[in-house]
């Protein structure tokens, strides 16, 4: 892991931090984001009690090349994700798979994040970037996975992720 992000208040991006604290059942300590039920604002207003699937966002720091290469300036924690990581190819993972994060923490991948509007208002055109279709006309979502909290523990730029698949069949990861 290369970056972990957090920010009390609502707002697109997050400081980078020298360690968080993911705390099981609720998310990153501190965060605007962690708790059991929803806390994205258009979640909420739809129906406050929905679990909270969306606990931690992390991002693959390759991402971050991909769009330089495309002309967008955009840095860990810009996209309001809460881990960024390098050399795991997290888009791929199927639903349930376990991330060993650090010593301790655990997050459980719940799904893919679904990018709003406010990726435009950061970046005009960064959008288009983050959501595509692929041959098949699918639509293809590449800003990162969400997950919930399993196992708590500090976090911090640097340690190790272990990447843990479910048993039986895989499940191809889904907006959450």
């Amino acid at each position: 892991m290369t970056v972990v992000s957090s920010n009390e208040e609502y707002s697109f991006t997050k400081p980078n931090r020298p360690s968080v604290t993911l705390l099981a059942g609720l998310g990153v300590e501190g965060d605007v984001h962690a708790g059991a039920t929803v806390k994205h604002r258009s979640r909420v207003a739809q129906d406050p009690t929905q679990p909270n699937l969306r606990q931690v966002h992390l991002i693959h720091e390759e991402l971050f090349g991909e769009l330089r290469a495309a002309g967008f300036e955009v840095a860990p924690g810009d996209l309001g994700e809460n881990v960024t990581t390098s050399g795991v190819d997290l888009l791929a993972l199927p639903i349930g798979t376990l991330l060993h994060l650090g010593d301790e923490a655990v997050v459980e991948v719940t799904g893919l994040r679904n990018p709003c509007l406010q990726i435009d208002n950061f970046q005009d055109g960064l959008l288009k970037r983050v959501v595509g279709r692929d041959e098949a006309g699918r639509i293809v979502r590449k800003a990162g996975i969400m997950g919930i909290v399993t196992v708590g523990g500090v976090v911090r730029p640097g340690d190790p992720i272990e990447v843990e698949l479910p048993v039986g069949p895989h499940r191809a990861l889904e907006r959450v």
